[in-house]
């Protein structure tokens, strides 16, 4: 049987690294996506069966160039799981527009570039997974986060909008709200610097993360999630 592949975008320390070693660990060809090139082609000598590819994913024309590179070497792709995401942070005093329509283009923008690449594949499969990495952001907005707020609501409401259009084709779309902060050495140094001493129990575990994402690419049909919230027991909400 032919290994089923899955191609995620935003491949960093943390989730997106946690997210293709699940993959990997569960039988599939993984394809490892971000700017960093030099960066995935060390998890590429680390994971099995993981191949690394240059992506910029606020240019559509990534998704036109890389995704038939991954078919040609890996297979069509079962699963995408969009995990990029960024964002200057402040307020309509302090950012600009190029700010606001930077974080539009990787959130929203690529998702959709991204959806266009992959679907017809998946229909000719005859169904397949998409997996957003979303934020608390999407659903709650605050003063100095006027440009991240606003991409992540975008992207949820694109999320939401193709779940609809795409579940009748047996293509499940799924939200996953990261509510909280991750563990990281520089998410832990930022918050020794600003003076907060906080517990383990206080972060929110990268390999935990990947198993509710996994977890989502496998429900059965009659019993899709759309939106899952993942948070720690000490994260106000």
């Amino acid at each position: 049987m032919t290994q089923p592949v899955c191609a995620i975008i935003g491949i960093g320390p943390g989730n997106g690294e946690s997210i293709a070693k699940k993959f990997s660990a569960e039988g599939y060809r993984v394809a490892l996506l971000s700017r960093n090139e030099t960066y995935l082609k060390s998890l590429e000598d680390v994971i099995p069966n993981t191949k690394a590819y240059a992506y910029d994913a606020s240019d559509a024309k990534s998704a036109k160039d890389v995704f038939p590179r991954i078919k040609s070497d890996l297979g069509a792709v079962d699963v995408l799981v969009y995990n990029a995401g960024s964002g200057v942070f402040g307020n309509i005093d302090n950012i600009d527009l190029d700010s606001i329509e930077a974080a539009w283009r990787v959130n929203a923008y690529g998702l959709f570039a991204a959806t266009q690449a992959v679907l017809p594949d998946m229909r000719a499969k005859g169904g397949g997974s998409i997996v957003v990495s979303g934020a608390t952001s999407a659903v709650k907005h605050s003063a100095n986060f006027t440009a991240f707020t606003s991409a992540k609501a975008a992207q949820r409401a694109m999320a939401q909008s193709l779940a609809k259009h795409l579940g009748p084709e047996k293509i499940h779309v799924s939200y996953v709200i990261i509510d909280g902060v991750i563990d990281l050495p520089r998410t832990r140094d930022m918050m020794k610097q600003g003076g907060n001493e906080v517990s383990d129990d206080f972060f929110l575990q990268p390999d935990d993360i990947a198993e509710a994402v996994y977890y989502l690419t496998q429900q059965p049909q009659s019993a899709w999630t759309f939106e899952l919230d993942v948070r720690p027991f000490g994260e106000k909400w």
